[in-house]
């Protein structure tokens, strides 16, 4: 995905009403916006999650922290519910990024042991 968004009126049929072609292309538009601020957020998550992975690995600590997880999975059901999204999709959105979290601290924490022999993880939305 990239910062441009797509043409927010493809597919539409002819002889949509302006106004109706107006108001969707305004409000694709708006989600192009907001699906870019994702992705721009998420990879800034995983940067920090990275930082996490690096220090746990140094310190020979484990790469999930249960007790952690419950914690954040429980705020964002709250905060999910306050912003009307349904906690159960929050729930499960958290649950596949501390997986792949953990999957990339996991890949830190072997590649400390190894000199960097596996491959590691790095750029993009690594953790």
């Amino acid at each position: 995905m990239t910062d441009h968004p797509t043409t927010p009126d493809a597919g539409l049929p002819e002889g949509v009403d302006d106004a109706v072609r107006a108001e969707l292309t305004s409000l694709r538009e708006s989600i192009d916006n907001i699906d870019a601020a994702v992705v721009h957020m998420l990879a800034e998550r995983f940067k920090a999650t990275q930082r996490v992975g690096r220090l746990k690995a140094e310190h020979k600590l484990p790469p999930a922290d249960p007790a952690r997880e419950r914690t954040q999975i429980k705020r964002l059901r709250e905060l999910a519910a306050g912003a009307h999204l349904d906690p159960v999709f929050a729930e499960k959105f958290l649950n596949f990024i501390i997986a792949e979290v953990i999957r990339h601290h996991e890949a830190i924490a072997s590649d400390a042991v190894t000199g960097g022999a596996t491959g590691g993880v790095t750029g993009g939305a690594r953790a």
